[in-house]
């Protein structure tokens, strides 16, 4: 048994209530946020984006966006470990390939900008993994998620309720 079946439902701290559905109250930018994001991840690898989204959602310590994400990953087939070593990355390079960490380090670049403006080698670093179309993309889905976390964040979405591909167009 793991912890969270030896844990009961009535032990746990209680969820936190969301502060409003954004959703509900602008249908028009929900559904704008959702075509963006489908042309934004349109010329990405899926892996890839789905390495981005969780990475920036966990910079942005979205739970929301993270338990979104983790989920989709997982159902897409990607492992447990690699979801696992993406907080802690730079110690565990060997689980990425070259080009992921290339989309690794420019998502923390885009999304940490209190950090300083976008460095040059992490630019050029992307700019030798991906071609043009791909990287406009890249920073496109980037950008993003960013968006959905301070959405998800500033509203207090609630996670643990999403299920794998409800949102997949």
């Amino acid at each position: 048994m793991t912890t969270n079946e030896n844990t009961s439902a009535a032990t746990r701290v209680p969820e936190r209530t969301p502060r409003m559905n954004w959703t509900e109250h602008a249908p028009e930018v929900f559904k704008a946020m959702l075509q963006l994001e489908k042309a934004a991840t349109k010329r990405l690898d899926p892996v890839v984006a789905e390495l981005v989204k969780i990475r920036s959602s966990q910079l942005n310590h979205c739970a929301y966006c993270l338990d979104m994400h983790t989920k989709d990953a997982l159902a897409a087939g990607e492992s447990v470990e690699r979801i696992i070593q993406l907080s802690a990355w730079e110690e565990s390079q060997h689980f990425y390939t070259a080009k992921e960490i290339a989309a690794i380090e420019l998502t923390e670049a885009i999304t940490v900008l209190t950090d300083g403006f976008v460095p040059d080698e992490v630019f050029d670093k992307a700019a030798k993994h991906f071609d043009e179309v791909e990287l406009a993309h890249l920073i496109a889905a980037i950008n993003t998620i960013n968006a959905w976390n301070r959405f998800a964040v500033s509203t207090r979405m609630v996670p643990g309720h999403y299920t794998a591909g409800s949102h997949k167009g």
